[in-house]
């Protein structure tokens, strides 16, 4: 499986139409170069635009949900379309991942559960969701995890127990904690014996300088590839088998007491 992780720079002076036009070319560009396309979250706003979560709020199906449903079915590909403001029908808002087909077809929307700021910004802008979502791409079914869900294991261990054999993790990671990024990214590998792709962006979201260095880790904890801090686009041939070979070869999963699921019949 050929994956491509799409690290987008978001500049502020940019128009987030012209950012969505832009992004879409790039999805149609990996057309015959990877099966799955994977998106930075908030990339059409930028995660520390605060200002902008309103006034670009977003109906389930908006302009970033065809625009990029039109991208994935041109391009034939998975794409996980990072995330958007998600306005509700009830007036809330949330931080909303979008999954699309190789045919543009709907397939998971995940409602970020762990929202970030301490008691201000998108903490208290945002509502929480409160489901644990997989995608089902085919031979390496996906968990969905944004940003600051990086750092609370429990959701993972979660989506394990739901058939993920890989986690996508969009993010919009400040350059100051980078190391915390790579850290997480690979215990959740470790830990899980899954594969992580973890996709930043790049620039600077309201003045807040981004991480970038995207990573892909496999499920021994091995960096396959990382990107630097500007736009770039990293892409790695993922070999789903090496998931239960590692689970087979070290079954740390198997002696789990605490916190699992109850056997089959139960």
């Amino acid at each position: 499986m050929r994956v491509s992780l799409l690290q987008i720079a978001v500049d502020q002076d940019e128009p987030v139409a012209a950012r969505r036009a832009r992004v879409a070319t790039l999805v149609r560009a990996r057309r015959g170069v990877a099966d799955l396309v994977v998106l930075p979250e908030l990339w059409p706003v930028g995660a520390f635009a605060y200002d902008l979560f309103e006034p670009e709020a977003e109906p389930a199906e908006g302009p970033t949900y065809r625009a990029m449903s039109e991208a994935a079915a041109d391009a034939g590909v998975w794409l996980h379309a990072g995330s958007v403001v998600e306005r509700a029908p009830d007036g809330r808002l949330y931080n909303t991942a979008l999954v699309f087909g190789p045919s543009g077809e709907p397939v998971a929307r995940y409602r970020k559960i762990h929202r970030f700021g301490f008691d201000k910004g998108e903490a208290v802008m945002m509502a929480p969701g409160d489901e644990l979502v997989t995608a089902p791409v085919p031979d390496l079914p996906l968990g969905l995890a944004t940003c600051y869900d990086l750092r609370f294991p429990e959701l993972f261990r979660g989506l394990v127990d739901a058939g993920a054999l890989g986690f996508v993790v969009s993010a919009g990671w400040p350059a100051r904690r980078r190391e915390h990024w790579t850290l997480l990214s690979r215990a959740r590998a470790v830990e899980n014996q899954a594969y992580v792709l973890a996709c930043g962006t790049a620039g600077g979201h309201a003045g807040v300088e981004q991480a970038g260095h995207s990573l892909v880790v496999d499920p021994w904890g091995e960096v396959l590839a990382e990107a630097g801090t500007g736009e770039e686009i990293l892409t790695v041939t993922l070999d789903p088998a090496r998931v239960a070979e590692t689970r087979e070869q070290f079954p740390a999963l198997k002696d789990r007491l605490l916190g699992t699921p109850p056997p089959p019949g139960r």
